[in-house]
């Protein structure tokens, strides 16, 4: 659920209702999705009058994407040079 909260903040800036209102989920259950995904750093949110929206950061993918990255280097096979196909 936490992935479809992200992705409908990803489409563009949006409060805990309109997110709760398009997926089946309580507005309880996205603020904890969305105080994860701040906590992440992968969602900012700013603060309208009474409402506060909440929208994705610009780089947040790219980073982590970085970092997944960096994290499964070990992991990935290494090509022996001495082998030749």
């Amino acid at each position: 659920m936490r992935r479809k909260v992200l992705a409908r903040v990803a489409r563009g800036p949006c409060s805990v209702t309109e997110i709760a209102n398009d997926l089946p989920v309580s507005r309880p259950a996205v603020s904890q999705h969305l105080r994860v995904l701040l906590e992440a750093q992968l969602v900012d949110v700013h603060q309208q009058g009474r409402m506060r929206r909440y929208e994705i950061r610009t780089n947040a993918l790219e980073l982590l994407r970085q970092e997944l990255d960096f994290l499964l280097a070990p992991t990935l096979p290494v090509e022996d040079p001495r082998i030749t196909r």
